[in-house]
């Protein structure tokens, strides 16, 4: 880590405190050479593998900007859409792998999204499972119908027409 002062390549570290709910470390740090003292913020990267086989870091905003596509017209605010990137970026990271398919990102974002808003749900997996008829949209509303049933009341965001 180069200092920003004086361009010095050797630093020690100082401190270390855990960041960001355990996501990122913030270490303080002192270079050797003109003993000015500054912050870096370290954090494991998270790459995606994309359908092209390109490969880009994971990004928070491009979850969120999918996902306000299909809750254009929903009761859906911009924070509840920065929660569940929050959600699905935990999710993915919880496999360990530093490196995930885009689908896997996909298939995280579906089940926090079908708490938030059924309508999005239905919405993003349709084109995202390319339903090609009203039968795939049906079994799709079953499922949410028995996860509602099953889950316990309040858990779920209530609709506001049904």
């Amino acid at each position: 880590m180069n200092c920003p002062y004086c361009r010095n390549a050797d630093s020690r570290v100082v401190d270390s405190r855990v960041a960001d709910d355990g996501v990122s470390i913030r270490r303080r740090r002192q270079c050797t050479s003109c003993t000015r003292r500054f912050t870096t913020i370290e954090t494991a990267s998270l790459s995606v593998l994309k359908q092209s086989g390109a490969v880009e870091p994971f990004s928070r905003n491009k979850v969120i900007n999918g996902v306000r596509k299909a809750c254009q017209g929903r009761p859906v605010t911009d924070h509840d859409l920065a929660i569940l990137a929050q959600e699905v970026e935990e999710a993915v990271r919880t496999s360990g792998a530093a490196e995930i398919s885009a689908h896997q990102v996909g298939l995280a974002i579906l089940e926090p999204l079908s708490r938030l808003d059924e309508v999005a749900y239905l919405r993003f997996a349709s084109v995202y499972h390319n339903f090609q008829s009203l039968q795939d949209f049906e079994t799709a509303m079953q499922k949410l119908r028995e996860q509602r049933s099953s889950s316990p009341k309040g858990t779920q965001r209530p609709l506001s027409a049904e």
